[in-house]
C-alpha cells in the first residue's frame, strides 16, 4: 500500500526519483499515464493490468465512456525504473499535468500520483477546507 507525500524534483533530462520507500513495491517497471484532477497516475505494473482489463470491458457505445478509455489507455507509457530509483517523465505527459522543477509524489493506496508542486498545494488546501463535506458523502457510502 502506497501513503504519504514526498516533495522531488524533475532533472534536466526528464527523469524523477521515486521515494525509495515505494521501490520495492513498484519493482522496476511502472505505468505512467494521465490522472485525474490533472496530475499523473503511477501503478505497479499488476495493478494495471486490472485496470487496463476493466476499461477493456467497458461498453464503447457511449462518448464519455470511449473517450476516457482512449485517454487513459492511449496516454500511458510503461516506464523502467532505473538503478538509482529514477522513472522518465515523457513531454506529453510532463505538458499534461503542467509538471514544471518541483513536484510532489503521493501515495494513493494502490497508486502514486505526480502533482506539480504549486497545483497539489492548491489542491490540498481546497480540500482540506471541504473536509466536513468530503467525510458526509463518505458516511453515506458507508466509508466513514
Amino acid at each position: 500500500m502506497f501513503i504519504g507525500e514526498y516533495s522531488h524534483s524533475i532533472d534536466p533530462k526528464k527523469r524523477l526519483a521515486v521515494p525509495s520507500r515505494f521501490r520495492l513495491e513498484l519493482k522496476n517497471k511502472v505505468v505512467v499515464t494521465r490522472g485525474l484532477d490533472k496530475c499523473l497516475f503511477v501503478y505497479p505494473m499488476k495493478v494495471w493490468e486490472e485496470i487496463a482489463g476493466k476499461l477493456g470491458t467497458l461498453p464503447v457505445g457511449e462518448s464519455a465512456t470511449r473517450s476516457f478509455i482512449r485517454l487513459q489507455l492511449s496516454g500511458a507509457v510503461d516506464v523502467e525504473i532505473d538503478k538509482q530509483g529514477r522513472i522518465l517523465i515523457p513531454d506529453f505527459l510532463k505538458i499534461y499535468a503542467g509538471l514544471k522543477r518541483n513536484v510532489v509524489i503521493a501515495g494513493v493506496y494502490n497508486r502514486l500520483e505526480i502533482w506539480d508542486e504549486i497545483r497539489w498545494k492548491q489542491y490540498k488546501s481546497s480540500a482540506e477546507k471541504n473536509t466536513d463535506a468530503i467525510a458526509e458523502q463518505l458516511g453515506k457510502l458507508g466509508v466513514y
